[in-house]
């Protein structure tokens, strides 16, 4: 059988500029790019303000992780389970005779099924089959 290497931790991104990785670094790029969009078009307070308030959305984007997973992966999350629930919930009202019929139809098929036992192996039969499953499908007996 041919040896294959499997590679490992590949949900670790690649580091392009010491800690920083291509998505912060982009993250940031982007950040740093409308701030000087905001200190050219807005006057020096406005800068300040929203400056602070970017650099905080980007820090959080490119640094923080909530339960080790980056923080855009949750909020993507939280955003799909808030919106699209995956449990569907149907309350459909039944009348009485609606409930009595079909409580009647389970008790019907209760009685139509049979149980049975299953049969016990013989211990011949079980090493004979465990032989078998050892041998990998090679041995055959009497099977």
């Amino acid at each position: 059988m041919k040896q294959f290497v499997v590679p490992q931790f590949i949900s670790v991104e690649s580091k392009i500029l010491g800690p920083i990785t291509v998505r912060q670094f982009v993250l940031l790029m982007g950040a740093l790019l409308l701030s000087i969009l905001f200190y050219k078009f807005a006057d020096f307070t406005l800068f300040l303000f929203l400056t602070t308030v970017n650099f905080g959305i980007a820090g959080m984007f490119s640094f923080g992780k909530v339960n080790g997973r980056p923080i855009h992966y949750f909020l993507l999350n939280f955003v799909q389970t808030t919106f699209l629930p995956r449990k569907r919930v149907w309350c459909k009202d039944f009348s009485v005779a609606e409930i009595k019929n079909r409580i009647e139809a389970k008790k019907n098929i209760d009685d139509e099924i049979i149980y049975s036992k299953p049969k016990l192996l013989e211990k011949s039969r079980l090493s004979e089959l465990s032989l078998v499953v050892d041998t990998g499908g090679r041995y055959q007996g009497g099977v």
